[in-house]
């Protein structure tokens, strides 16, 4: 942690924190997402697991860059590529909604990353615009907080991961699809493809 200056926070969840910082070595701006303690909270511990092994996973263009993992004084502390804006902020100043050429190239970059999710068994489970990077300089976005996300079970195509049944509480509730709110448990990658079909709709009109 020595090796980074801490600007400010960036935001704040369930389970922990996330800072802007610059690294003194290099210069660059990251963002350092602290969790809180999760020895006494198996469900968080979890959480923490899955999206580590998520994001090595995952390498890709439109997936937030991990670059690096460290634990101090028993905190687990992830260090990402900085991006200065998401979706959401976009969103919010775009109250009519945003001009087509930019909601194309949008929403093909959310569907780019997702597919890569996909054909590597993924599933996401919580793509919401808060999720979605966006650098304002080009307009490239990725995804990011993989900690709702999991690999597939047994029956789609791909290695088998993972089996079992899947929790159908996910995905922010103006996301989730209706097999999700049915109490479904046996979806697929559907529902992050209905999730992207909501984020178009807000795109296009506020």
């Amino acid at each position: 942690m020595n090796k980074y200056e801490i600007i400010g926070i960036v935001g704040e969840g369930a389970y922990g924190v996330v800072y802007k910082a610059k690294c003194k070595e290099t210069g660059d701006f990251v963002a350092i997402k602290k969790f809180k303690e999760p020895e006494e909270d198996e469900i968080a511990k979890k959480t923490i697991v899955r999206e580590v092994k998520m994001l090595r996973l995952l390498k890709n263009k439109y997936i937030v860059l991990l670059k690096e993992a460290f634990k101090r004084k028993g905190r687990l502390y992830l260090v990402f590529e900085y991006i200065e804006k998401n979706l959401l902020e976009v969103l919010e100043d775009n109250a009519v909604g945003i001009d087509p050429k930019r909601l194309r190239l949008f929403i093909y970059q959310i569907i780019k990353g997702v597919l890569y999710c996909h054909k590597h068994n993924v599933v996401h489970r919580d793509i919401k615009p808060e999720n979605l990077l966006i650098n304002p300089k080009d307009n490239l976005l990725k995804l990011c907080d993989f900690g709702f996300s999991r690999p597939l079970p047994t029956g789609f195509q791909g290695p088998r991961l993972d089996g079992g049944n899947m929790t159908d509480y996910v995905a922010t509730r103006w996301y989730r699809s209706p097999e999700l709110l049915l109490g479904y448990t046996e979806y697929g990658p559907e529902v992050d493809m209905w999730a992207i079909g909501c984020i178009l709709g807000e795109l296009s009109d506020g």
